[in-house]
């Protein structure tokens, strides 16, 4: 009995200490929750700027042409008319297919832009505008809208910057873009544009002539003596 009596003692002296470890442990823990989080570093922030993005700037021109009078009246001046005063009096002439078929007006137009006819681009019903494919009238300073029917190619390219002679910036929020309009460079009428060929080389550092030349003939003739 007394055996048993000491192993009874023993367990419950066991059963308390690891009571008392788990309540010191438990405490513990309850400590490190409660205690200040670990400061983390903060990352100055600067204060964003509004973007402001500037236009693209497309030169049009400022209306339908106007025929400038070759006479003059009694005061020496001189007028301008616009292509309605005659062609609203005359009825189109659809045959009318090149430079060459005009026997009245417009004689000597040099005319090179494929196969098309006048009116193919011209309104027949509005002189003053012009006429896409599907017949839709659009007004002379939306030319552009004109030429990109056909022109697709040049059109993307001049999107993107690489056609139309783009001046001013790529980056738009630091400033606009200007463009050239199509009939800025090109005759609608002829608009192949002339071949340059350069025909001299362009004057850099690289192709300059060497300033030291003379001195090396100098220091050849004095060896000589």
């Amino acid at each position: 009995m007394p055996r048993i009596a000491n192993l009874i003692f023993a367990g419950v002296v066991c059963l308390i200490a690891s009571m008392l470890l788990v309540a010191v442990w438990q405490s513990g823990t309850r400590a490190n929750t409660h205690a200040a989080p670990e400061e983390t570093p903060q990352v100055a922030q600067l204060p964003s700027e509004a973007t402001t993005t500037h236009p693209v700037i497309i030169r049009k021109p400022s209306g339908p042409p106007r025929i400038e009078l070759a006479g003059m009246d009694p005061q020496g001046r001189t007028g301008s008319v616009a292509c309605s005063t005659c062609h609203a009096v005359r009825k189109p002439n659809l045959e009318n297919v090149s430079a060459a078929t005009l026997d009245e007006f417009h004689q000597g137009m040099t005319f090179n832009h494929g196969k098309i006819a006048c009116y193919a681009c011209h309104n027949p019903d509005d002189s003053d505008a012009l006429r896409l494919a599907d017949g839709k009238s659009v007004a002379y300073e939306n030319v552009m809208t004109l030429c990109s029917q056909c022109h697709s190619k040049q059109a993307e390219s001049f999107a993107h910057g690489a056609h139309g002679g783009m001046n001013g910036h790529w980056d738009l929020s630091r400033g606009p873009q200007m463009k050239n309009n199509c009939i800025d460079c090109h005759d609608p009428h002829a608009p192949s544009y002339p071949k340059m060929v350069v025909g001299f080389k362009p004057k850099d550092r690289f192709n300059a002539p060497l300033d030291d030349h003379q001195d090396h003939e100098g220091a050849e003739s004095h060896d000589d003596h």
